[in-house]
Formats: structure tokens, sequence, C-alpha cells
């Protein structure tokens, strides 16, 4: 288990509610996987994927109930970053405040560094 403020990657407590509330319907061990894929209109874009296991070199973000995985790679693209949540008028969705891209997409989902 990483401490929260020592991880690269952090989850703010909305995003854990949110992400405890999604796991709880899934089996029980089940981890929310975040990745950071080729593509998307600006160059990469976020994948989030329910895991049942994790690898051995993954950075886990444990938080109120909530388990996080990134990759090696992934984490590369997204350390200092932080994973929110928000419902607004323009829906519910887990929103990714990434200082390393330098440019993102109107809906968010993808970026460029």
């Amino acid at each position: 288990m990483n401490d929260i403020a020592e991880s690269p990657v952090s989850v703010t407590e909305r995003a854990a509610r949110r992400i405890a509330t999604v796991l709880s319907k899934e089996p029980p061990g089940s981890m929310l996987r975040v990745a950071v894929n080729g593509g998307g209109c600006s160059g990469f874009q976020y994948a989030f994927d329910i895991a049942g296991d994790k690898a051995d070199d993954d950075l886990v973000i444990e938080r109120d109930g909530a388990v996080v995985l990134v990759d090696p790679v992934s984490l590369e693209f997204l350390a200092g970053s932080k994973i929110d949540f928000v419902d607004d008028l323009m829906g519910q969705s887990f929103k990714i405040d990434n200082p390393n891209a330098t440019a993102s997409c109107g809906c968010g989902t993808s970026f460029s560094v």
C-alpha cells in the first residue's frame, strides 16, 4: 500500500468514493486500472478498466475502500496527476488533472505531452 501523500498519483476523496461504489458491483478483489494508451485526438488517451489481479510492478493506490492500479509505462505519463470524479451538466466522469499534459481535447479523455 502506498501512502496517499507520497504516491506519484493521487486519488481524491470524491473519486475514491465513486471507485468503491463501482468496485462493490464487481467480483471481490476487483481493482480499477488506470492506463495511458496511444490514440485519441491529442495523441494519448486515458483508459479505465476493472482488473482482477495486479502485476508485481504496478503502483497500487488505496483510499477509502478503493484500489487503483497504474502500470509503470503509464506512470511515466501520469506522475504528479490527480484522479478526480466530476458530476456536472456534461455528465459524470473521472477526470485526470495531469501536469505532464501540454494539450488536451475538449472531452478531457485524450492529451499530448
